[in-house]
Parts: structure tokens; C-alpha cells; sequence
């Protein structure tokens, strides 16, 4: 009798340690996975923060009393670099993203105020090499808004499940306590995108 209380006992245990085993492994497969879609982000912003010096160097000569303008977009471009290196250390500071968020704000205000005034100037409207570089500037922020928007909902499936009845119970013995944080730009900001077009 004894030795069936035991093996009951026995399975009952190995079920539990397999049950929890099973929640530890997919909470680190969604944490893998909210950071790869991070990754995604940060190869885009890469892309984007490396056309900008050319767009500033091609506007530069056109609109060389708009000095103050330029300063602000190269100084956005900086600060949203430093932004992006801190987030992409660790997709999970909630601080870092939060800065991203504000830093990606500021340069695209930036980018904004620079597209507004090189309407004034006809022939940098015709130049080719800003036509070039003002589509590829569409096309990389299409690509940040949905690698945005694959970033945020993996970060939502794995908040959703680490707070759910049972993960919740064991989540925070195997360091996933901290809830990961969304990439969320001002709601403005994304109602009225930057106008890049030069038509």
C-alpha cells in the first residue's frame, strides 16, 4: 500500500517539475522571440539613421541658411543612436525603450521640420538624389512601423502569458517578473507622419 502512495506521489511530482519545465520553456521562446522582432526594429532604424547624413549633406547645399534646422536633424539623428544602442542592449529595460520611443519622437519632429522647408527650394525639389533618398526614407519607415507593430505584439503575447494563472505562479522564480515594455510613439505622431513627398 505504502509503495502505491509512493509512486502516486512520485508521478504526481514528475508532472508538476514536467508542467513547470514546460512554462520555463515557453516563456524564454516568447523572450526570444519579442527580442529577435526587436532586432527587426533595430535593423531598420540602422538603415534609416545612416540616410540621414546623406539627406542632410544633399539638402546642405540648397538650404545653407537653414543651419539651424539641419543641426536639429543631425542632433535627433544622434540622440535616437544612442537611444537604439541602450534599447538594443537590453530589449527588456523598459527605460531604454521608453527612451527610444522619445528619441525616435524627436527626429522624426526633425525630419519633419526639414521636409516642410525644403518645399521652399524648387530645385531641391528636383534633385535627384534627394528624390532617391526621400523614397527610401519612405520605404525604411514603412518597414520600422511594421517591424513596430510585429515587435509589439510579440511583447504582448509574452506579457499576456507570464501573467496568466499558472505562469504567473512561476514566472518570477525564473527572472521573467519585469513585464516587457511596448514601443509606442505618440499617438500625434503617428497620425500625421512626416510628408516626404516632393511632387
Amino acid at each position: 500500500m505504502i509503495w502505491i502512495v509512493l509512486a502516486v506521489i512520485g508521478v504526481v511530482a514528475l508532472l508538476v517539475v514536467g508542467y513547470v519545465i514546460g512554462i520555463y520553456n515557453q516563456l524564454v521562446r516568447l523572450k526570444n522571440r519579442y527580442e529577435n522582432a526587436f532586432s527587426q526594429i533595430e535593423v531598420q532604424l540602422k538603415r534609416r539613421y545612416d540616410l540621414i547624413p546623406n539627406l542632410v549633406e544633399t539638402v546642405k547645399g540648397y538650404m545653407s541658411h537653414e543651419r539651424e534646422t539641419l543641426e536639429a536633424v543631425i542632433k535627433a539623428r544622434n540622440q535616437a543612436v544612442t537611444g537604439l544602442q541602450a534599447a538594443a542592449a537590453d530589449p527588456s529595460n523598459a527605460a531604454a525603450i521608453q527612451s527610444l520611443a522619445g528619441a525616435e519622437q524627436g527626429l522624426t519632429g526633425a525630419l519633419s521640420r526639414l521636409f516642410a522647408l525644403s518645399e521652399s527650394y524648387p530645385d531641391l525639389k528636383a534633385n535627384q538624389n534627394m528624390a532617391q533618398l526621400t523614397e527610401e526614407i519612405t520605404s525604411t519607415e514603412n518597414k520600422v512601423s511594421f517591424a513596430r507593430q510585429a515587435y509589439n505584439d510579440s511583447v504582448t503575447a509574452y506579457n499576456t502569458y507570464k501573467e496568466t494563472f499558472p505562469p504567473v505562479a512561476v514566472a518570477g522564480m525564473f527572472g521573467h517578473s519585469q513585464n516587457a515594455q511596448l514601443l509606442e510613439f505618440d499617438s500625434e505622431a503617428i497620425a500625421e507622419a512626416p510628408k516626404v513627398s516632393f511632387d
